[in-house]
């Protein structure tokens, strides 16, 4: 029996999220240290295996709660779904055949949920890995993101940009430019992996506990945006421009200057949205350590750096107050 198994890891944005969803740029990082498995092999029928994440049962109130809290009210097995089904109509427009296997697929992920780290895209990047290996079948890198984002955005309904999906697919540093002209001609961004070197020493502060959907995060900025509101535009706007200049901070390890790009982008972040308290907290920890920092996605993580490395266990002490984890994160 050919059994299969992929994995696809948790992401973080550097500089310039969120404006990868309003023809911006971006750059992310990999997060090794978390990661989401799907495993497929032959099986009679097709046969989705629900995992932890994804029960319906519960002993009591509270487990339910907890459950509710870290997991959130869908689960993963909607994602598993919408990838196959996206995976066979992309097969289809392109008039590629794929035997009539059935297949039992299965997925596991140890990625904080609901925090900004991307899980939710890395367990659609898993099942198309799985998928694609599965059926013999390559899809382009370039294409692949556009493809994932929309298991979320046609067939979920839910607002996403690319930025998570094009950082699972190249992995590693990517820097990431979606200028509308050149996306309407190549159906596609711009996309050029950087060199991890070019890093300070990173980390990342979490709190399950502040945990908060990505669609409720973005979709009140995306109709202010679609209806023309000129200081989310221009914000947007500038923060495309701090992701180039990152980069070139990056290439010549100036770690001031890209400090100070990433205290901006929360700061122009903060200026159009409507943020939860405890995490402009997490933020405003780091800030008080004299660190730059700003959220690593949608809410409830933060990535920020220190030239000294020493700093490690008084960063983790520090965030301890807030009840978070922090890690340094394996790219």
């Amino acid at each position: 029996m050919k059994i299969i198994s992929t994995h696809s890891y948790a992401r973080a944005g550097l500089i310039g999220n969120p404006s990868d969803g309003y023809h911006g740029r971006t750059i992310s990082i990999i997060v090794r240290n978390f990661r989401a498995e799907a495993v497929i092999y032959e099986w009679p029928e097709i046969e989705i295996m629900p995992t932890p994440q994804d029960q319906c049962r519960f002993s009591n109130l509270n487990e339910f709660l907890t459950d509710v809290s870290q997991n959130g009210y869908y689960g993963g097995m909607r994602l598993v779904k919408a990838a196959i089904r996206r995976f066979a109509d992309y097969c289809d427009r392109k008039n590629i055949e794929i035997p009539n296997q059935g297949f039992s697929i299965r997925y596991n992920s140890n990625i904080p949920r609901q925090v900004g780290l991307a899980g939710s895209s890395a367990i659609v990047t898993a099942t198309f890995r799985a998928l694609c290996a599965f059926y013999e079948i390559e899809i382009d890198e370039n294409v692949l993101p556009g493809l994932i984002m929309s298991v979320e955005t046609h067939e979920l309904g839910i607002s996403a940009g690319l930025q998570d999906r094009v950082a699972q697919v190249f992995e590693g540093l990517v820097f990431m430019d979606f200028d509308k002209n050149y996306m309407a001609e190549h159906g596609h961004g711009r996309y050029e992996r950087l060199s991890p070197e070019c890093l300070p020493p990173l980390f990342i502060a979490y709190q399950s506990d502040f945990a908060e959907g990505s669609e409720i995060f973005h979709n009140d900025i995306r109709r202010r945006y679609d209806a023309g509101e000129t200081k989310v535009i221009q914000a947007m706007d500038r923060i495309a421009d701090l992701a180039m200049l990152g980069r070139q901070a990056l290439a010549e390890r100036d770690y001031k200057t890209l400090g100070a790009l990433m205290n901006e982008n929360f700061d122009l972040r903060r200026s159009i949205y409507n943020l939860n308290p405890k995490h402009v907290a997490m933020v405003e920890r780091a800030r008080g350590l004299g660190l730059p920092a700003h959220f690593a996605g949608s809410g409830g993580s933060i990535i920020g750096f220190s030239e000294d490395p020493g700093m490690f266990p008084l960063i983790e002490k520090e965030f301890s107050k807030e009840r978070c984890k922090v890690i340094r994160p394996e790219i």
